[in-house]
């Protein structure tokens, strides 16, 4: 009997230790996807660097549910989806991350969300994938995006076109998710404010020649090209073919055009005033902030698309701070409840202060770098618009388009 009152007593005390002893530091790995080859694998590094200094920022600030945050990459190559599948995979079952930065490509995000992401329960916040085709993913609620939607650049386009008298259009886009669903959009906004879209044709990615495709489209008359393809991919090719033919005057593009690459071997006067638009910043607080930090980070803080991967890993990061752990469970809800009002404003860098605020159970709401991130019920965001032209053989923000 003492021996079984001894052996109580030991077994209550072990408990109350257990009970009153802190949480164990945790470590934190996220997944980054994206183009790292490819036809955006110029644009891929700098929106990688996005995303690794929000981890800066958390590390250099106490760490994460009291470890380190850290990132696994992986190549989707942006066009092919079995290799997103399989990078995706990597990372949700061999890496085991809690969450993933990714992927870039529209299609590449898809394949990676159903063949991983999705059944492993794993939270993607994607900083690039424009296709209106996420929109109705059946994503149980795991798949958002910083970057606005295709389905509303393809509108700002169109107003911004005919803003400039530009009437009449052909549009020669990559036939996949991102460059069909920005096509389809820009054509219907286009005809319905008036204007006239004279052929909307696709091409396939990796040709050497699209002279074919470009003479189809200058036959129809129209002078004014818009492209929707990649910089280092198909864009660039179609682009320089079309400035060699000699047969359109005035040269338009979508963001996955937006890259000093899209001109590489291209007479630069040919191309001064092309046009372009992009995903970009609002004028608030937070991209103030995020373009400082970015600079003193020697990083350029107006890489396309740079600004809403910090914004996603740093919402994933403040998302698995309140849960208090890396887990993936209920993480979903976690990054609605961060990144929405109400909740007192937590802004790019301020790390040290939103975990004070999480530790004493008040809310937050993070305005971020690319504006704010009031999630929709598909995990779309609004997001802005802004104008590109080409001037001096680079591309220069005017700002943001009306």
């Amino acid at each position: 009997m003492k021996i079984l009152k001894k052996t109580l007593t030991l077994g209550v005390a072990v408990t109350a230790l257990l009970v009153a002893a802190p949480a164990f530091a945790q470590d934190v790995k996220f997944g980054f996807l994206g183009g790292f080859t490819g036809p955006i694998e110029s644009l891929t590094p700098p929106i990688f660097e996005g995303a690794k200094l929000a981890a800066e920022h958390v590390n250099a600030q106490g760490g994460i549910v009291g470890g380190t945050l850290s990132f696994v990459s992986g190549d989707t190559t942006c066009a092919d989806a079995t290799a997103a599948a399989n990078a995706a995979d990597k990372a949700v079952n061999t890496d085991q991350v809690t969450a993933i930065i990714g992927a870039l490509c529209s299609g590449a995000t898809i394949s990676a969300a159903n063949n991983a992401g999705i059944p492993g329960n794993v939270v993607m916040i994607s900083p690039a994938s424009t296709s209106p085709s996420l929109t109705t993913l059946e994503d149980n609620d795991l798949v958002f995006r910083t970057a606005p939607s295709d389905a509303y650049q393809g509108d700002v386009m169109a107003r911004l076109l005919l803003s400039k008298d530009i009437k009449e259009i052909a549009i020669s886009y990559v036939n996949n998710d991102y460059g069909k669903g920005f096509a389809d959009a820009l054509a219907a906004s286009f005809e319905q404010n008036g204007g006239t879209v004279a052929a909307s044709e696709g091409h396939e990615e990796g040709k050497a020649d699209y002279r074919a495709e470009l003479g189809s489209l200058a036959a129809t008359g129209a002078q004014n090209l818009v492209i929707l393809a990649y910089a280092s991919g198909s864009g660039q090719t179609v682009l320089r073919q079309a400035v060699e033919s000699g047969d359109f005057t005035t040269y338009i593009g979508g963001d996955g055009m937006v890259g000093d690459e899209a001109l590489t071997g291209i007479d630069a006067k040919a191309v001064e005033g092309m046009i372009a638009t992009k995903p970009g910043s609002p004028e608030v607080a937070g991209s103030t902030i995020y373009a400082d930090l970015a600079t003193a980070a020697g990083l350029d803080p107006t890489s396309i698309f740079a600004p809403q991967a910090y914004d996603g890993a740093f919402i994933l990061a403040l998302a698995v701070e309140k849960n208090g752990s890396g887990d993936r469970a209920g993480l979903s809800a976690a990054v609605r409840s961060v990144s929405s009002a109400p909740g007192e404003v937590i802004l790019p860098g301020e790390w040290g202060k939103a975990v004070a605020l999480l530790k004493a159970g008040k809310d937050i709401n993070y305005e971020g770098a690319s504006g704010s991130h009031e999630f929709d019920a598909a995990g779309d965001v609004p997001g802005t618009i802004v104008e590109m032209v080409v001037k001096g053989g680079t591309f220069v923000e005017v700002g943001p388009a009306k």
